[in-house]
């Protein structure tokens, strides 16, 4: 004979279900309260879900919910035997004195609610896993796309009034007043352009945009070199085209001054040296992190940066580049993957605290003409969720020929968008034998 399989109940709490349907029948004012932590299904029992369900549709209709109202909402749809009939709604209100802890009773049915969802996600985990049609990174992917939903499912949002915002205005605006600096974010190190920004700001989204070749990753290591190099602010790097190596050689010929081809030939001369080798301890000691890895996928780019934040308290992140960045929909047109890309960045800026600075090509029709909006590639929805825009743009014909005699190249940076700023051009230098941008202008 067989040894009988208990399974287990989910886990649940019927009484605080009662109490906090109780409490709403007793005091209207208090579904405010709680539909900021409930929906219908995260109620276990069925009888308990068809009437939060009649509450929330009174509340729609801006009525009060009480037993009458109640009773003839439920009559209305058809649900007044499976919410219990009336003897089991008109018993909620004698499981409840007072209202005074919906939000305590709410707090219970919603935690009880997730550890069901947990059971749920732990056996889906489990079938990912017997799964051998699919790869165990397939599997992995898929299981922290669902942790990541079940997140946001059960994620309250927080109401705030007009008047607890203006005292935290107030303070961050007095704040800046006694710190008189005209730099309030992060510094790119480019004068002309912080003043327009006032550096780059946390939870903002960033677009760099340039055509191939203009030197998309040489001006994101040159803002990331002033930043974490000079500046010692801790910053993250990632690179989804070029190896960490290539990296830092850049670095080490932005920072010493010596030429990137004396580097990648050995031809270099004692002094040469020494300014690699003193521009490898600024390097060295700088809190710059680079994250190496071609075909990144989002989550797992979102998986690091937050480690990032958490570990090395990272103030920018730089991100090269956005159509690098593998979309976990795979099946949908590229178009509505960079627009997911874009909309999860934007989130993780805003999550994290911190602006993120993404790199990003223009439409091959901008070539010969200043880029604008309208040109950045694969979708719309990157310059609806930027919060700042710019763009690289230089002549091909004279700045190939300056470059052959290895003379600096001006170079327009123009701020195409600013969400809460001003728009303009700023013009700065490019210097091709060290891939590196600087002031037009040095500044003391």
């Amino acid at each position: 004979m067989s040894q009988s399989i208990k399974y287990k109940v989910p886990p649940h709490n019927l009484e605080a279900e009662s109490a906090t349907l109780g409490a709403l029948l007793l005091d209207w004012e208090a579904v405010g309260e709680v539909i900021k932590y409930l929906r219908p299904d995260r109620f276990y029992s069925l009888q308990n879900q068809k009437i939060f369900s009649g509450i929330i549709e009174l509340y729609n209709k801006s009525q009060r919910a009480d037993l009458i109202t109640l009773i003839e909402q439920l009559k209305s749809t058809g649900s007044l035997e499976e919410a219990g009939g009336l003897s089991y709604i008109s018993s909620l209100t004698d499981t409840v004195p007072t209202s005074a802890n919906v939000e305590h009773y709410a707090k219970i049915v919603l935690d009880q609610a997730v550890r069901r969802d947990l059971l749920k996600l732990s056996a889906s985990l489990a079938e990912f896993s017997h799964d051998e049609t699919k790869s165990s990174r397939y599997s992995l992917e898929e299981a922290q796309k669902e942790i990541f939903n079940l997140t946001d499912l059960n994620a309250t949002h927080t109401i705030k009034s007009s008047g607890e915002i203006v005292n935290h205005a107030i303070d961050m605006i007095t704040k800046l007043y006694e710190n008189k600096n005209d730099i309030t974010g992060v510094p790119s190190g480019f004068y002309d352009l912080d003043k327009m920004t006032s550096g780059f700001q946390n939870s903002e989204l960033i677009i760099i945009g340039a055509r191939p070749s203009i030197g998309k990753t040489a001006i994101a290591l040159s803002m990331a070199q002033n930043i974490a190099i000079e500046r010692k602010i801790p910053a993250a790097f990632f690179s989804l085209e070029m190896s960490d190596t290539q990296i830092v050689f850049r670095l080490l010929t932005q920072e010493s001054r010596v030429r990137s081809e004396f580097l990648r030939t050995g031809k270099l001369r004692q002094e040469d040296l020494q300014k690699l080798f003193d521009a490898a301890g600024k390097i060295y000691e700088a809190p710059l992190y680079i994250v190496d890895s071609p075909n990144m996928k989002l989550l797992d780019l979102r998986a690091l940066a937050r480690r990032l934040k958490a570990q090395h308290d990272v103030k920018i992140i730089f991100i090269d580049y956005i159509t690098l960045i593998t979309s976990e929909n795979t099946s949908l047109p590229r178009h509505e993957q960079i627009a997911e890309i874009s909309r999860s960045l934007k989130s993780l800026a805003r999550e994290l605290e911190i602006p993120i600075v993404v790199l990003s090509q223009v439409k091959r029709d901008s070539e010969g003409k200043q880029p604008s909006l309208a040109d950045l590639r694969e979708s719309g929805s990157i310059e609806q969720d930027a919060d700042v825009v710019m763009f690289l743009h230089r002549e091909r014909t004279k700045a190939g020929l300056d470059e052959q005699k290895n003379l600096s190249i001006e170079t327009q940076l123009i701020l195409a968008k600013q969400r809460n700023g001003p728009t303009g051009i700023v013009d700065i230098l490019f210097f091709p034998n060290y891939t590196k941008f600087d002031n037009l202008t040095r500044h003391a």
